[in-house]
């Protein structure tokens, strides 16, 4: 049976990095490990390490993408929350045998991960994002 593992980020829309950065960066302390530009997703990724957790701020770089429709909808805020699973298939087969909406049936692939998301009408209007490492 799969299992989450932890808590591996919640991601906060923001509509652009630096004044939200004067926020999680200098406010709270917290340290930026990187930042990233993540042409897959069309967006910037702020990488915050929080314990054995991330905050990562999502910019988007494209009005096309669920990020950008999220923060012209909604202004910025938590976009979603992401779990770290052992074995990221297994999971999505037993949440669709359970009548989970999935927005992704099979995982996305990228360097070092899978990946995939669970409809927020699933979810009591959470968008969930399962994450499995594979490096």
């Amino acid at each position: 049976m799969p299992a989450i593992k932890k808590i591996n980020h919640v991601a906060i829309a923001v509509p652009e990095v630096e004044p939200a950065l004067s926020f999680w960066r200098d406010a709270l302390g917290l340290t930026v490990d990187h930042i990233e530009d993540v042409p897959s997703q069309k967006a910037t990724v702020v990488f915050i390490p929080v314990g054995e957790s991330e905050i990562e701020l999502v910019r988007p770089t494209s009005e096309d993408t669920g990020v950008a429709k999220f923060l012209a909808e909604r202004g910025g805020g938590m976009h979603h929350l992401c779990f770290e699973v052992d074995d990221i298939e297994t999971m999505l087969t037993q949440l669709k045998e359970k009548g989970v909406r999935l927005i992704n049936e099979t995982p996305l692939e990228l360097p070092g991960r899978k990946m995939a998301f669970v409809h927020p009408k699933s979810t009591g209007g959470v968008l969930i994002e399962l994450y499995q490492l594979t490096d």
